[in-house]
C-alpha cells in the first residue's frame, strides 16, 4: 500500500471509531439542545419546510412557529397570540385543513391570528396558481418578527428524477473541515481593528488556527467596486482582495474554500442579482461568461500558488443564480449555468472539490426537489453544502434527518457550510453521520457578527475555546 493511501485509511478509520453507527445517529434526539421549558422570549421563530412551491393551487408547505430566547433556544411555555401575514398568491390553513381566524384581507395581502400552544404552532401554506414570490411574516408585540420568502414556480414545471447512472457515489472528502468564513477581515483591518488572544496581539487567521480552525471560507463578488456593488470603489471581496486573502490563508497552512456569489453584491435565496457587466447578455453568452469568469479567477489563484481546495458554484442557490435566467423556475437554464461553473473548476484542476450550497438545513423535501432536478439535468458535483440558522431552517432534529436522507440518496458528503448557533452541537451531529459522510462545518463570520468569537475590541471570547474542544475530539491522533 502506498504511504499516502495508508494515511488516508488511518484518517477514515479514526473518524469511524469516534462516530456513532448510522442507526444511532439517525435516531438521536436533539430537542434538549434547542428547547427549554421556560425562559424569556426575545424573537419569533418561523420555519417554512419548503421555500420553493409549485403554483398549481394545491402544493402545500408546513409552517412552524415558535419563540426563542437570546441563545436561540425555543421556549416551551411561551403562550401568546401572534399575527401571520401572507403577501402574494397563497392561503393559510390549519394542519387539519380548517381555516384559521382571518382578521384582514386585501387584494394583495391577508392577515390571520393564531396562538402558540406549548411554545409551538404549526400551520400550512397552500400555493395559489400565479407564479411569483409569497412573503410570509409572523409578529407579535414586544418580540422580533420572523419572515420567509416563498418562491412559487409555474404549474407546468418539469419535474425530473435522476437515473441510477446519474447517482454515482462520490469519494469521501478529506480533510474534514472545522472552518470559518472570515471574509470581513480586510474591512475590519482597514478600520484599524486588531485581534488579541490571551492578551497578546496576533493575526486573526493565526489565532483561529491555534484554536483548531483548519479551513477558511472566502466569498468573492464579480465587481463589488461598482456603485451598486458590495463595496463601492474599495472593492472588498473582489478579485484583488480575494487574491491577497488567499495568500494569507495558504501561508498560514490552512485550507481554502472559495464561495462564488456570481453577483456584484450579496447573493442568497432572496436575491441573486446579475453582475452589472453581465446584464443584457444572450443566455448562451451569459453561460460562457460565467464559465470564463470562474476560470479566470481560479487561474489567477493558481498563478500565485493559492488554488482553493474547495469551490462553491454559487451561494445559497436553492432559488437559483444570476436571475432571472438562472432562477429555479427555469431549471434547464439553471442547470446549464451550474454546469458551466463546474466545468471551469475541473478544467483548471480536477482535484478541486465542487460544492452545491443550499440554504435548506432542515428542509428535506425541498432539498430533494432541488438535487433531483439538477442532477437529472446533468449537474455534477462532489459535496452537498447546507446553511443552518434556526430562525429559518427548522430544528436540529430536522437538520439531522435531512443530512441522513441526502447522504443515503445521493452518496455524497454533507457539510454545514454556514451556521452560527449550536457550535459544538453542529460538529457533533455532522461528525456522527454514517460512513464518515459528514465533511464538517463552517461558522459564518465569527470575527464581528452574532456568531462572533471576538469582542468589539478584538479580544478573544470564551466561545473561541469551543473549537479547541472540537479539534481535540475529532482531530486528535
Amino acid at each position: 500500500m502506498k504511504p499516502q493511501n495508508l494515511i488516508l485509511l488511518l484518517i477514515i478509520t479514526a473518524f469511524a471509531a469516534c462516530t456513532k453507527t448510522a442507526e444511532q445517529s439517525q435516531t438521536t434526539d436533539w430537542t434538549s439542545f434547542y428547547q427549554k421549558p421556560t425562559g424569556k422570549p426575545v424573537s419569533m421563530v418561523f420555519a417554512s419546510y419548503k421555500t420553493t412551491m409549485i403554483a398549481n393551487g394545491k402544493d402545500t408547505s408546513l409552517l412552524r412557529f415558535s419563540a426563542a430566547d437570546s441563545t436561540d433556544a425555543e421556549i416551551l411555555n411561551a403562550s401568546f397570540s401572534f399575527e401571520i401575514s401572507v403577501k402574494g398568491d397563497a392561503n393559510l390553513v390549519e394542519t387539519d385543513g380548517s381555516a384559521p381566524e382571518l382578521i384582514s384581507a386585501t387584494d394583495t395581502m391577508k392577515v390571520w391570528k393564531s396562538k402558540l400552544e406549548n411554545g409551538i404552532k404549526k400551520l400550512k401554506l397552500v400555493a395559489g396558481t400565479t407564479p411569483g414570490i409569497v412573503k410570509v411574516e409572523a409578529k407579535t408585540e414586544g418580540l422580533w418578527p420572523a419572515s420567509h420568502e416563498i418562491h412559487t414556480v409555474p404549474g407546468d414545471f418539469k419535474l425530473m428524477k435522476p437515473t441510477p447512472e446519474q447517482l454515482t457515489k462520490s469519494a469521501t472528502v478529506l480533510p474534514k473541515m472545522v472552518g470559518a468564513d472570515i471574509s470581513f477581515l480586510p474591512q475590519l483591518e482597514s478600520r484599524g481593528m486588531k485581534f488579541f488572544d490571551n492578551g497578546v496581539e496576533d493575526d486573526a487567521i493565526k489565532i483561529l488556527k491555534n484554536h483548531g480552525i483548519n479551513y477558511i471560507r472566502l466569498r468573492i463578488f464579480v465587481n463589488p467596486e461598482n456603485p451598486e456593488g458590495y463595496s463601492p470603489e474599495k472593492g472588498f471581496c473582489g478579485l484583488d482582495s480575494s487574491l491577497n486573502m488567499a495568500k494569507r490563508v495558504k501561508e498560514a497552512g490552512l485550507n481554502l474554500l472559495l464561495d462564488f456569489h456570481y453577483s456584484d453584491t450579496w447573493a442568497d435565496p432572496q436575491k441573486q442579482f446579475k453582475p452589472k457587466d453581465w446584464e443584457n447578455l444572450p443566455f448562451e453568452e451569459l453561460t460562457a461568461t460565467l464559465k470564463d469568469y470562474t476560470k479566470m479567477v481560479l487561474l489567477k489563484l493558481k498563478e500565485q500558488g493559492t488554488l482553493p481546495d474547495m469551490v462553491q458554484i454559487g451561494n445559497e442557490i436553492n432559488h437559483g443564480i444570476v436571475w432571472p435566467e438562472g432562477h429555479i423556475s427555469n431549471p434547464d437554464n439553471l442547470a446549464a449555468l451550474l454546469k458551466a461553473g463546474t466545468e471551469a473548476v475541473k478544467e483548471v484542476d480536477p482535484k478541486i472539490i465542487v460544492m452545491m450550497h443550499l440554504a435548506l438545513g432542515g428542509q428535506n423535501e425541498e432539498a430533494v426537489f432541488w438535487f433531483d432536478n439538477m442532477i437529472a439535468r446533468g449537474v455534477q458535483f462532489d459535496i452537498i453544502g447546507l446553511s443552518y440558522y434556526p430562525r429559518w431552517h427548522c430544528t436540529l432534529n430536522d437538520l439531522n434527518a435531512n443530512m441522513h436522507d441526502l447522504i443515503n440518496r445521493y452518496q455524497k458528503d454533507v457539510n454545514v457550510v454556514e451556521y452560527s448557533a449550536y457550535k459544538k452541537e453542529i460538529h457533533d451531529m455532522v461528525f456522527s453521520l454514517p460512513d464518515s459522510r459528514g465533511n464538517g462545518a463552517c461558522i459564518w463570520e465569527p470575527l464581528n457578527t452574532w456568531s462572533r468569537v471576538f469582542d468589539r475590541q478584538g479580544k478573544s471570547l470564551e466561545s473561541l475555546k469551543i473549537y479547541d474542544e472540537i479539534s481535540r475530539k475529532y482531530f486528535a491522533n
